[in-house]
């Protein structure tokens, strides 16, 4: 499993996200706070505090492909 911080704050940000991550096979979760939401779904990203980074789980080793693909959503 991987775990690195993400920002997504616009509309487009979302969408463009969603469509990267629903062409891998793994899971990926998305956690904000208490709630954790599955990284392929638009509305349940919109349902978490986008204003603040959020914590993405991939349950995947090799994931280095959808890292690279995701740079720009990365924060440290």
């Amino acid at each position: 499993m991987k775990t690195v911080n993400i920002r997504l704050q616009m509309a487009e940000n979302v969408k463009k996200f969603v469509g990267i991550v629903s062409k891998y096979p793994y899971e990926i979760d998305l956690r904000s706070g208490r709630h954790v939401v599955d990284a392929k779904s638009i509305l349940g990203i919109f349902s978490l505090d986008l204003n603040k980074p959020i914590v993405m789980e991939i349950y995947s080793d090799d994931c280095e492909d959808l890292l690279n693909e995701l740079k720009e959503f990365i924060v440290e």
